[in-house]
């Protein structure tokens, strides 16, 4: 998880199951977003963050890196646990890390959009 995501966010997906590393805990807070992917794809993981800009495919081509999931919450927190359940809801169904690999995942309180 990039440092942007709420410290709920990364509780609701432990809750449910799922290993969540922070990536405050492997680089410094306010890293560049160059160094932020680079950590995760290190850490052999997908990156969650709330920064619009890992959901620039142009910028971030999604195949290039282990998977990507950008959480759209407008400025509306109160919306979280809605982002959550449609997320989890959705890993659950998708349980095999190799699907996550070379796409984007962009969570809306409404679906979740895959680029690629």
């Amino acid at each position: 998880m990039d440092q942007c995501v709420p410290a709920s966010i990364g509780q609701f997906l432990r809750d449910n199951g799922y290993d969540v590393l922070i990536l405050k805990d492997y680089i410094p807070i306010e890293s560049p977003d160059e160094i932020v992917i680079a950590k995760a794809q290190e850490l052999d993981a997908i990156l969650v963050s709330l920064n619009g800009d890992f959901a620039d495919i142009v910028r971030y081509l999604p195949g290039n890196y282990r998977g990507i999931i950008s959480i759209q919450l407008r400025n509306h927190p109160e919306i979280i646990p809605l982002l959550m359940q449609r997320l989890v809801d959705y890993l659950s169904n998708h349980g095999d890390m190799e699907h996550y690999q070379g796409k984007l995942f962009i969570v809306e309180a409404n679906r979740i959009r895959i680029r690629e």
